[in-house]
Formats: C-alpha cells, sequence, structure tokens
C-alpha cells in the first residue's frame, strides 16, 4: 500500500502564490479622457508629484500626442513606465524614438531606450510604490520581490530617458 504522505523534501523550491485576481485591463473610454484632461491641468501646473505630459510624435499622423504619465527615479536614471501596456503612446515612442516632457513651464526633449526586463524590474517595483492608482493593473504587489516584477516586464514597457543633444 502506497503512503500518502507527502515527500517532506520537493525537488523544487516553493512557488510564490498567485493572486486570486487577474491584473485590470486597459480599456479607453470618454470617463477616463475626461480624467485625463483634469489631471493634464495640474500636471501642467506641477501640481501632482512625479508626473509630467508626454509628447510623442503620432506613428501614422505625424501630429504631436499628449499624454499625463509618471516618470519614475531611479539608480540615477529617470525612467518612463507604462502602467497600462502597450498603449498608442507606447507604439509612437517605439517609431520615433524621441520624446518630450512638461511640468509648469519647462519642457524637456529625450531619447528613450527599451529597458531589459531585468532594468525595468526594479523599476516597477519603484512605480507602483508612488504611482499607487495603477496597482490593479499589475499582478505583482509593493511587497513582492523583484523577480515578480521581472516576470512582468513584458507586459508594462519601461523606457529609459536620455537627455537630448
Amino acid at each position: 500500500m502506497a503512503d500518502a504522505t507527502p515527500d517532506p523534501a520537493p525537488d523544487h523550491p516553493a512557488q510564490p502564490a498567485q493572486p486570486s485576481r487577474p491584473p485590470r485591463q486597459f480599456r479607453s473610454s470618454r470617463g477616463r479622457r475626461v480624467g485625463d484632461a483634469v489631471i493634464s491641468v495640474f500636471i501642467r501646473a506641477g501640481l501632482v508629484p512625479h508626473s509630467y505630459l508626454l509628447t510623442t510624435r503620432g506613428r501614422k499622423s505625424g501630429l504631436p500626442r499628449v499624454n499625463p504619465v509618471t516618470v519614475v527615479e531611479h539608480a540615477g536614471k529617470r525612467w518612463l513606465v507604462a502602467p497600462y501596456g502597450v498603449v498608442s503612446w507606447v507604439h509612437n515612442v517605439r517609431a520615433d524614438g524621441h520624446v518630450s516632457l512638461r511640468r509648469r513651464f519647462e519642457t524637456r526633449a529625450y531619447t528613450v531606450r527599451e529597458a531589459t526586463p531585468q532594468e525595468a524590474g526594479p523599476v516597477l517595483k519603484r512605480y507602483i510604490a508612488i504611482a499607487t492608482p495603477t496597482r490593479p493593473y499589475f499582478l505583482a504587489t509593493p511587497d513582492s520581490p523583484v523577480e515578480a516584477f521581472v516576470a512582468e516586464a513584458g507586459h508594462h514597457p519601461v523606457f529609459e530617458l536620455v537627455p537630448a543633444g
């Protein structure tokens, strides 16, 4: 008769428990566009910490496109994070490689470089610590190890901001 007790020393390390919920999916809506317009006024005035107005060039139209974003400072560098995944501004950044950030009366131009998952992990962990409304879009929690954020990096593009010029 076989023993039904579990092996006290499994051959594989324990896996972290998966969250019981999937991450929220981004949906553009009229309400979100109105909300972005309202928060943009406060960002333009410099009243929202870590937030800027990102201007990209539309990859098809060539017209300027403006979105509110949160910039992360980590390891002496500035990083742009796409918490909602590969949205329009991410496509525009990948196509052009240049952006500008505006806050108050100051606009700065940058070139961008997409981060590797290993670079993105610590940046994403820092990001959800400062941009708390975006936490539902991540499987990892603020208490998760950096490795959990590295695993999610493919769903949340991260770009290094390099001053132009």
